[in-house]
């Protein structure tokens, strides 16, 4: 998922259109969460990148993306760049074996 949001709308106040961003990303994640995980692999994790722009964008951890939105907008920031790639984790009992 690669988008920007802007958070400036002439009907929607601005705790509403926060809502939605937040409501978007949650529903990705659940999407991509519920598609069936390749051999050996024993869960989807995620890479975030979050910022003003595609530009300014950096990487970030999944829990703390709701906590920036708060901070971008706190600082009247009205465009949001999100950026959300889903990777498959592997067991760690495959890693132990290759150790050994």
């Amino acid at each position: 998922m690669k988008k920007t949001f802007k958070l400036d709308h002439p009907r929607k106040k601005l705790p509403r259109v926060v809502d939605s961003v937040k409501h978007d990303i949650k529903k990705f994640l659940k999407k991509e969460r519920n598609k069936p995980l390749p051999s050996g692999a024993t869960y989807w994790g995620f890479d975030c990148k979050f910022g003003q722009s595609e530009e300014t964008a950096v990487e970030v951890h999944l829990s703390s993306l709701t906590k920036n939105i708060d901070e971008l907008v706190e600082n009247n920031i009205m465009t949001i760049y999100v950026e959300i790639t889903a990777k498959a984790i592997e067991t760690g009992e495959n890693l132990s074996a290759q150790e050994d």
